[in-house]
């Protein structure tokens, strides 16, 4: 939901909108808990809850949510079928369940975009049933109100970074929760400014990280040159990799991408990211010729041979990539395979579930 919430916030602004989303998933689902898609008033629809295969069914429940008011759960499987006797299941086989609101208070909303524009990381909670409510959780566990049985449950899920539907009271009455998480953006920091940088720093953003540019060279690193970037830091790398880390603001999540062509600053870096912590990926771009060359002078710089062995390098996945563009796509391609456990091999040699 997190990409849609400004258009949601917007589209709210004007009048009732009916919000759907995604509250639980079981087997194979084409979305991930919390996907979302909104019908507004004036008909626009935004957003998506699967790869096309329940979205009429969806839309047919919006409107009647937003004539009537009245929040509903929705459950497609395998077998669903419409009104109609029209078959509108879930074709990868899982089951999804989705929550089906109208908004007409956005407020809340402005307030939980606000909080994920500053970087904060906190839930919606909303009760599952007719009459819908909703409250913000922080980071630390502490919502405006107090809902007896759901709150120890939901800082629970806010530290886990997971989404899903607990039980409780709201008020006296008995209701499922559905906690809403949205957790801080993982960080990719990317040493170098060139073209090949821009470039994965554009599909970066796609993928939801929050991209730092960071390079020694005033020249190169400026900001209008990396319009996709957070930010453009003018310093060494293997500094600011050190600060960072320092302060808490590098964790398991972070992605270190190493693209300056200069071992001055190339193999600082990669020791840097290497030796800091356990990052989810660091990676190198050069040539074969460069890589082993590189190798070596980390050995010479004292990186253990087990940190080594964590090095995509070169880095990407064999795509027969040419533009900056299309190696970027391969470099993003080779940390989502990292990140989820992928071989990186073509569906169709594989046998088995497509999303695991």
């Amino acid at each position: 939901m997190r990409e849609i919430l400004d258009e949601l916030c917007a589209a709210a602004a004007r009048g009732p909108v009916a919000l759907a989303r995604i509250i639980a998933a079981h087997g194979s689902s084409p979305r991930p808990v919390g996907s979302a898609m909104v019908l507004t008033s004036d008909g626009t629809i935004v957003g998506s809850v699967s790869a096309g295969c329940v979205e009429a069914a969806v839309l047919a429940a919006a409107r009647d949510v937003l004539a009537t008011g009245a929040a509903v759960v929705e459950r497609y499987g395998p077998d669903a079928t419409d009104a109609l006797g029209l078959k509108v299941g879930l074709t990868c086989g899982g089951e999804i369940e989705v929550l089906v609101e109208r908004v007409d208070d956005a407020s809340i909303l402005v307030d939980l975009a606000g909080r994920l524009a500053a970087g904060e990381a906190c839930a919606l909670l909303t009760t599952v049933g007719t009459d819908t409510r909703r409250a913000l959780m922080s980071a630390t566990g502490s919502t405006e109100t107090t809902w007896d049985r759901v709150d120890a449950d939901a800082r629970a899920m806010v530290a886990a970074g997971a989404s899903g539907v607990v039980g409780g009271e709201v008020a006296g009455d008995r209701a499922p929760v559905f906690v809403h998480v949205f957790g801080t953006r993982p960080r990719m920091v990317v040493a170098g400014a060139n073209d090949f940088v821009r470039a994965l720093a554009e599909v970066a953003c796609l993928l939801g990280y929050r991209v730092t540019v960071v390079d020694a060279r005033a020249t190169f690193a400026v900001a209008h040159r990396f319009p996709a970037a957070h930010e453009v830091v003018v310093d060494r790398p293997d500094r600011y990799l050190r600060a960072e880390y320092e302060a808490g603001r590098l964790d398991h999540r972070t992605v270190v991408c190493v693209m300056t062509h200069d071992d001055a600053f190339d193999v600082p870096a990669i020791a840097a990211a290497l030796t800091l912590d356990h990052f989810a990926f660091v990676g190198a771009l050069g040539s074969r010729r460069t890589h082993t060359e590189r190798l070596a002078r980390l050995v010479d710089a004292g990186v253990p041979a087990t940190d080594l062995a964590r090095l995509h390098s070169p880095v990407g996945l064999d795509l027969g990539a040419h533009t900056v563009h299309e190696t970027a796509v391969s470099i993003a391609a080779a940390i989502v395979a990292a990140r989820s456990g992928g071989s990186g091999r073509p569906l169709a040699e594989l046998d088995g579930p497509i999303h695991r």
